[in-house]
This record gives C-alpha cells, sequence and structure tokens, in this order.
C-alpha cells in the first residue's frame, strides 16, 4: 500500500457505529406482482442478503391479487434478478439461501379476509421477532395506502404501541395529488400508525450522490463560508430525462412535471443544498432544517407565476437521433392534452442566508439527455481588473454537484492560458466518485431499505415536509389556472425545454448551464 493511502485509511473517519442495529423481522410486500417489486424491490434485498447486511434472520411475504404458490413466486423473482441485478451472474448459493426466506399470500387489498390470511402467514414463523416486528412495504397505488393500513390495523397486524417491537408502513410517492389530499392521506394513516411508524420513501434521497450534498457542504468549511448571499449569484438544479412518458401515459396525465418530478426530486434537493446546519446528523434535527428551508420559500400569487415559471410540452422530434413522438401522440395521453412535461421555475428562499439570491429549478422529459446536477454560481469579480479588461469573456466561478450520471464535483474558475501573451480561460478542477472511490456505488433501494429496517428516518420524509412541498407546488398551479398551453409553450423532443425558459435567466442578465458542460 502506498503511503499516501495508508494515511487516508488511518484518517477516514467512520460514522457506522452509529448507525442503528438491524434485527430479525418480516417484510410484507405489497403490490408483489408489480414492475416494482421485480426491477427494484428484491434485487435490492438480495444483494443487501449477498453483502451480509440483512438481519441474521429475516423473512419476505409477497402480497397479491394474482393466484400463484410461493414458488411460482420465487421462480418469477429468479427471473428478475437475472434482469435486473446490478451484479452478474446470479450467486446461485446466496440465492436458494434467500429464496428459502421468501413466501406468498394471494389475496384482494380490500378483502379483510385476506388479511387473516397474511396473519396466518406470518403467524406460522418460528420467532416472535419474525412474527412482531413487521416492515409493510406499499408498492401499491397511492389510492390503497389508506385502505391497506386500516386492514392491517383491523387484522391486528399493525400497532400504535408495539409493546416492545415494531411495525411500519413504507409508502411511495406520490403522497397525495394537492396539499389538500396529502393532508387528508396523513389524517388517514395517522389514525392507524403514529408518524414515527411512517416511512414516506423518495428513491432520489437515497442515491450516494445526493447523501453527500450533506457532507460536501457541512465537512468542509473552505465551502461553507462561500454558502450564502454574499458569495453566491444564483443556483440552479436541473433535472433532465432523455425519455419520453413512454408507457407510464396514464399516470403522467394524472401528475405532470410539477407534481412527478418538482414537488418532490426536485424539492428534496433544494432544501439539502441550502438548509441550515442541523444540530446532530440524527434523523429529526436534519428532517427539521428541511422543513424550515421549504417553509422559506416564497409562495407565488397567482398573478406572479407566470413571470416566475415557465412550462412546456414535448411534440415531435429527435433525441439522440431517434426519432421521439409528440407527448399528445403517446399511448394512454389524451390527443388534446394540456399536461405539462416540463417545467421552469425561478425561487427565492426568504431567509438570513439566502435573501435576494434566485434559485432556478427545471426538470423536464425527451430532452437531450439524462442528467441531475446542482450548479451554485458566484458572484462576477469586481469591474477592475481582469473583469474591466475582459468584460462578459471573464466567466464566473461555479462549483457543480453532479447527482447522475458521472457522479463528481467540478469547480470551474479562471486560469491563464500559457504562453507569452496574457490571456484567460476557464478551467476546471474535477473530482470522480468513479476514480476515487471506484466504480461500485450501491442502488438506492438497498440503502432506504435497510434504514427503514433499522428505524433510521433520516431519508425519509415527515409530513410536514410534504405539506409544505405541496404548497409550494400548488401555489404554482393555481396560477396556470386551467389555461391551455399556448404554442410557445411546446418545445420539440430532443430540446432543453421552450425558449420561454431561457428568459427565466436572460431578463437579469444570466444564462442556463447544461449539464456536462458547467
Amino acid at each position: 500500500m502506498h503511503p499516501n493511502e495508508a494515511m487516508d485509511e488511518l484518517m477516514t473517519c467512520r460514522l457506522d457505529q452509529a448507525r442503528k442495529a438491524v434485527g430479525p423481522c418480516t417484510l410484507v410486500i405489497f403490490g408483489a406482482s408489480g414492475d416494482l417489486t421485480a426491477r427494484k424491490l428484491i434485487p435490492a434485498l438480495y444483494h443487501l442478503s449477498k453483502d451480509g447486511q440483512m438481519p441474521a434472520d429475516f423473512r419476505i411475504v409477497g402480497f397479491a391479487r394474482r393466484a400463484k404458490s410461493a414458488a411460482e413466486w420465487r421462480a418469477e423473482l429468479r427471473e428478475a434478478l437475472t434482469a435486473y441485478s446490478r451484479s452478474q451472474p446470479v450467486d446461485e448459493a446466496v440465492w436458494e439461501t434467500f429464496a428459502q426466506r421468501v413466501d406468498y399470500c394471494e389475496g384482494d387489498l380490500t378483502d379483510p379476509t385476506a388479511y387473516v390470511k397474511l396473519a396466518g402467514v406470518i403467524g406460522a414463523f418460528p420467532t416472535p421477532e419474525l412474527r412482531q416486528n413487521l416492515l409493510f412495504y406499499l408498492a401499491t397505488s397511492p389510492s390503497q395506502f389508506s385502505v391497506v393500513a386500516e386492514q392491517l390495523h383491523v387484522a391486528q397486524l399493525l400497532h400504535r404501541d408495539g409493546h416492545g417491537y415494531w411495525q411500519r408502513l413504507v409508502i411511495e410517492k406520490p403522497f397525495g395529488h394537492d396539499l389538500e389530499t396529502a393532508r387528508e392521506l396523513n389524517h388517514e394513516l395517522t389514525r392507524f400508525a403514529h408518524e414515527q411508524q411512517v416511512f414516506r420513501i423518495d428513491h432520489y434521497l437515497g442515491k450516494e450522490t445526493v447523501q453527500n450534498i450533506l457532507t460536501f457542504r457541512f465537512a468542509n468549511s473552505i465551502f461553507e463560508r462561500l454558502w450564502n448571499r454574499d458569495a453566491v449569484d444564483h443556483i440552479q438544479i436541473t433535472v433532465s430525462e432523455k425519455i419520453g412518458v413512454g408507457s407510464r401515459g396514464g399516470y403522467y396525465e394524472e401528475s405532470g412535471a410539477l407534481r412527478d418530478m418538482l414537488q418532490n426530486h426536485l424539492m428534496q434537493v433544494l432544501a439539502l443544498v441550502t438548509m441550515e446546519p442541523p444540530v446532530s446528523l440524527d434523523a429529526e434535527p436534519i428532517r427539521d432544517e428541511k422543513v424550515k428551508l421549504l417553509s422559506s420559500v416564497r409562495r407565488l400569487q397567482p398573478g406572479q407565476v407566470a413571470d416566475h415559471v415557465v412550462r412546456g410540452q414535448y411534440c415531435e422530434g429527435f433525441v439522440s437521433g431517434e426519432a421521439q413522438a409528440a407527448y399528445r401522440d403517446e399511448l394512454k395521453v389524451n390527443p388534446q392534452s394540456d399536461v405539462e412535461t416540463f417545467v421552469a421555475v425561478k425561487l427565492f428562499i426568504d431567509n438570513w442566508r439566502w435573501a435576494g439570491v434566485p434559485i432556478y429549478l427545471r426538470t423536464g422529459k425527451a430532452m437531450p439527455l439524462s442528467a441531475s446536477e446542482v450548479r451554485v454560481q458566484f458572484k462576477p469579480t469586481p469591474n477592475v481588473l481582469f473583469a474591466a479588461q475582459c468584460g462578459p469573456l471573464l466567466d464566473a466561478n461555479a462549483l457543480t454537484l453532479r447527482l447522475q450520471p458521472d457522479e463528481g464535483i467540478s469547480l470551474r474558475f479562471t486560469g491563464k492560458v500559457p504562453g507569452v501573451g496574457y490571456g484567460l480561460r476557464p478551467v476546471r478542477m474535477n473530482f470522480s466518485y468513479d476514480s476515487e472511490f471506484g466504480a461500485y456505488t450501491p442502488e438506492a433501494y438497498e440503502r432506504l431499505l435497510l434504514d427503514a429496517i433499522a428505524g433510521d428516518a433520516t431519508l425519509f420524509i415527515r409530513r410536514d415536509e410534504v405539506e409544505q412541498a405541496w404548497e409550494i407546488a400548488d401555489s404554482i398551479r393555481a396560477g396556470w389556472d386551467a389555461r391551455p398551453l399556448d404554442p410557445h409553450e411546446f418545445y420539440p423532443a430532443g430540446n432543453w425545454g421552450p425558449h420561454l425558459a431561457d428568459t427565466l435567466l436572460t431578463q437579469s442578465g444570466r444564462a442556463w448551464r447544461e449539464p456536462r458542460n458547467p
């Protein structure tokens, strides 16, 4: 080992001792026949088991309406691993041990007798921990969340007081359709479980690079000192998707880009990038600061939306040379649909740190590439010396956090071009997670499932956080007031949204910086 590597190893600060232990438990997956279970949940649980991260004893029970035996479900899961496992080939010895812990229960989510049957399956497990420590993963339609919670409570599988054991509900987004329905859902769930038992999962928070935002900010004093209105000119957060809606047209007709992406993923990244330091790394202090930040985001009045928000919908075009149909021509989409597939927003945070600093967020489908990044652009140098001579050619310093793909961090600054003259040019210092730590990055669901089993809610979303994010989204939607899209709000597939999105920045002398071009 190189001496510097040895020193790096000695200097590594390990916080793993603070991680909550995982004990024997049973995971029940509602919606066991669905795509999420096959593509994400079972591969994640298999890899956790393979890596020795799962409890010493555990069981997995799939609950779905389709009639099949446990053996048939195991065979389906084995095929799913071949298709979706992040490591190939599948380790047969690990799979055989894993499969022995997998069971299946047929039943309808609305049928009380199905939950009695489920209780019988769980009740046959050999230890009290397997019968009482229960994680219920609701990979179902959001409209069924409260139904499942109530039926579990009636069947005495979900208790508000576990008497020394625990039961938890994990639910997937969307958490409601707007603020009103989010509040209704939260009220219904907490009729049968404490808020501490409800784990609202946003897979974005399980991404390694998203988690590293807090580390980058609060473990490096050189950057934290610049992280405020005195040094920062503005912030851009981009989450772009290369694909169109594909087979999800029916879902997208009900959500649109505002509800599908901005209300959750972008708001979560915004909160982590701009929140105040928590008093500790425990779950509640971190979530407290995220809620404080979101409550500080200025709500838009309906008359302000046109000046602060741009929406769009993709029409036919080409993405990476491949033809892409218009959104209105996609499967299960209304041919006259006015649902937005792109949204860009200019927000302000009304607190001491960020007063007056514009925050620009954008997300869209059928864009030139799939990427997620945060760009913190610092204020330009005073108009003396180099700025006076170079004018707009002297680019501002910027820090870019690349969340995906090519995860890493780059710092852009100005350097002198070698030679006898005095030419200046923007240059970059790049940090790549792959180069520094190797290519392996665990799937987001691995981290999140393990945290849910351990009862660590740090990366899960609290009810007041959900409601604050919906307030922001609803204030935007109110400004649209069911107005149909006009011709200027369409953009050809393969472009960075409608031209109107550029005016959000150009009107103040700024410009979007495209991912991979920091």
